[in-house]
């Protein structure tokens, strides 16, 4: 399956969840509750990275892009409308990268809309965090969440990849009007912001490596909580990891 054709299922299979929510208020409430809470858990779970003059970037780069609860429908209308012009206009690496981006936002639409079903299920929790332990035990879908992951660490090493291929940034810089005027924009700002991010951290010696070794194993530290862990323990630490947001 060629690149277009990837991203127009990823984008139909994300309206298509949307869609759903729109003819059932409840769901769709509950998918925004859990998207919130998952980007105050990200914040505090990466509170440290946050605040570092070395990695601020790179962390609130994934937050905004990765882990937000921002809508993202424009970029999504925009993503599947210009699909079929997407290989004619970028170069080859910034494609690969836009497509592993509609992948991976396909996944995580569907896993917040189960979540979000399980939270309704779980009305009844004594907290946010007990609620949310529930429901992502409910979901279950282990290998679900470390492709998941694995996709996430993939999009850093290839938006690093990027900052190494000789000639890019400024072929970004010059197609910033074309694309902005091809109805590219969204696509055009996250490829900027990626590459400029990981340009500077990859400045660092073993900058992004140690961002991304970060990422996971913290991000595995809590699936293997979530998943396994004494239901109090897990609460416990969940409910602390939100206190600590920023």
């Amino acid at each position: 399956m060629d690149a277009a054709q990837t991203i127009r299922d990823s984008i139909a299979d994300v309206t298509a969840l949307r869609l759903h929510r729109t003819g059932a208020p409840a769901l769709g409430a509950a998918v925004g509750t859990v998207k919130t809470l998952q980007a105050r858990r990200f914040r505090g779970t990466y509170a440290d990275l946050m605040g570092s003059p070395s990695f601020g970037p790179a962390a609130r780069f994934f937050l905004e892009e990765l882990y937000s609860d921002t809508d993202y429908t424009d970029r999504d209308l925009q993503f599947g409308r210009i699909a079929g012009t997407l290989q004619t206009m970028f170069p080859q690496p910034a494609v690969t990268t836009a497509v592993a981006l509609a992948v991976l936002h396909a996944q995580t639409e569907g896993l917040d809309q189960d979540m979000g079903r399980a939270w309704l299920v779980h009305a009844d929790a004594a907290s946010d965090a007990a609620r949310y332990t529930a429901a992502w035990r409910t979901v279950g879908q282990r290998y679900a969440r470390q492709e998941q992951l694995q996709r996430v660490l993939a999009m850093g090493t290839d938006l690093a990849r990027l900052t190494r291929t000789p000639g890019l940034r400024m072929m970004l810089r010059m197609m910033r009007g074309p694309a902005h005027a091809a109805g590219m924009g969204a696509l055009q700002k996250f490829l900027e912001a990626g590459f400029d991010t990981f340009g500077q951290l990859a400045r660092q010696r073993g900058g992004v490596e140690q961002f991304l070794t970060t990422i996971e194993a913290r991000e595995r530290a809590l699936m293997d909580q979530l998943f396994d862990a004494e239901t109090v323990t897990c609460e416990t630490q969940l409910a602390r990891t939100l206190g600590q947001a920023r």
